[in-house]
């Protein structure tokens, strides 16, 4: 398969795209790193990023961006920076994506477990991601030509763990194995529609 992965420089891209390029021909996508750049912000980004790949077989987004603050210091605009990139920016990656997937491909977008189990100064990722859900959902409902959608909604991952753990009091670090393996299941299965949980109930 030919695969696009945005995000594949970050903490979990890069585990991700090291596993799939073991079969597969993997291109990274990225603001600043990667074999093409895009900013997943902006639609013509997108679409140039696109008319440069060509046709592809999977599209995963390991790539978006919310502010993390307290809610009483939130501002209408922090809220827009998580609205603009993480939530519409992989709507964008779909809507645009669309017409360079292949028949029988799919799309695999990324969450966390602040969705269903949200912690302090995350309003608007948590927004974000339950946002993200519920279009997952609906999308798999209308997309064509046997394209699929999912999304990898993971909690914290072990090598994130010295950056993040005073955010997730007593959450058990998901081993990245189990998170790959959440990408797996989305690209090289036939399941759609489906949010894949990798993270154990708190």
């Amino acid at each position: 398969m030919k695969i696009l992965i945005i995000g594949g420089a970050g903490t979990i891209g890069k585990k991700v795209s090291a596993h799939f390029a073991k079969k597969h021909e993997v291109i990274n996508g990225g603001r600043n790193s990667g074999h093409v750049h895009v900013d997943i912000d902006d639609s013509q980004s997108i679409v140039a990023m696109f008319d440069a790949v060509g046709k592809v077989d999977a599209i995963v987004c390991i790539a978006g961006e919310a502010k993390w603050a307290a809610f009483e210091s939130m501002s209408e605009d922090d809220y827009y920076i998580g609205l603009r990139s993480k939530l519409m920016g992989q709507v964008n990656l779909v809507r645009i994506g669309q017409d360079y997937l292949n028949p029988g491909g799919s799309f695999t977008l990324t969450t966390g477990i602040l969705a269903d189990h949200p912690v302090v100064m995350t309003t608007s990722a948590a927004m974000v991601n339950g946002g993200i859900h519920s279009f997952v959902k609906a999308a798999a409902l209308e997309l064509k030509n046997g394209q699929r959608i999912n999304v990898v909604s993971s909690g914290l991952v072990e090598d994130a763990v010295a950056k993040y753990e005073a955010y997730f009091p007593g959450h058990n670090p998901i081993p990245m194995v189990k998170v790959i393996n959440g990408y797996v299941k989305s690209v090289a299965g036939k399941n759609t529609g489906e949010i894949i949980r990798m993270y154990d109930n708190c």
